[in-house]
């Protein structure tokens, strides 16, 4: 199971989660945020960890310059944006930055799962709907609504996650990966090392369980159309 951990603000909390094998960390962008990284502290950190894991620029309603300066100068390998930009503002970045594109909605109802389809982005990250906050806010959403979506976009399932609860998200929504901020700090932006290390362990497990049951299903699947074919076994 995939694993970014966003939020981050600080080099050794950036290391740690290289060391506990994340997929990806996000560094903040968005002027509102309390997990706003410093711009100089970004580019440390991008410059470091651009080879070891991928580094993700988070924006809210940018500017295009904006996003593609800092794309530059953090050493990022995706952009995730968490506003209101549309369809071709994604496409505009990926061809601007070169970056791949992580697309997050604020789900409240199944018309944001719907919503997604028109987005043709390398990911799409679905986040708990909190009004007047783009993200970050701590609160779950009904995960279901994620496991009856269609479409081939890998989906990444955010909001309100944490050791405890990480193993039931991706058991009912079946996602692509998890992201997580406020399930692994001690404060906005100040990861808990110790709270990272149970969050992998438990995604892990639970990754593990998904893919025993895909695998399962493929072999049902087969064996059933074995069967249709008039061919005894698997």
């Amino acid at each position: 199971m995939k694993v970014k951990i966003c939020g981050i603000t600080l080099m050794e909390d950036a290391e740690a989660a290289v060391s506990g094998g994340a997929w990806a960390i996000g560094l903040n962008h968005s002027p509102d945020s309390p997990r706003r990284v410093d711009p100089e502290a970004a580019e440390r950190i991008g410059a470091a960890m651009k080879r070891k894991v991928e580094v993700a620029g988070v924006f809210v309603n940018a500017h295009l310059d904006e996003i593609v300066d800092v794309a530059d100068r953090d050493s990022l390998t995706m952009v995730q944006l968490h506003g209101d930009e549309g369809p071709t503002f994604c496409a505009e970045v990926s061809r601007r930055t070169g970056c791949k594109v992580i697309k997050a909605f604020r789900v409240r109802s199944p018309a944001e799962i719907t919503a997604a389809r028109a987005y043709r982005t390398d990911y799409h990250l679905f986040d708990a709907y909190r009004r007047g906050v783009a993200g970050g806010t701590g609160s779950t959403f009904d995960w279901d609504l994620v496991a009856g979506r269609r479409g081939g976009v890998p989906a990444i399932l955010a909001g309100g996650l944490t050791a405890d609860n990480v193993g039931e998200a991706i058991a009912a929504a079946n996602p692509w990966g998890v992201d997580v901020a406020s399930g692994v700090e001690s404060a906005p932006g100040v990861k808990d090392h110790n709270l990272m290390t149970s969050f992998f362990a438990a995604a892990a497990r639970a990754g593990e369980i998904q893919r025993d049951e895909r695998d399962r299903r493929r072999a049902l699947k087969r064996m059933r159309r074995a069967v249709a074919h008039g061919r005894p076994g698997g």
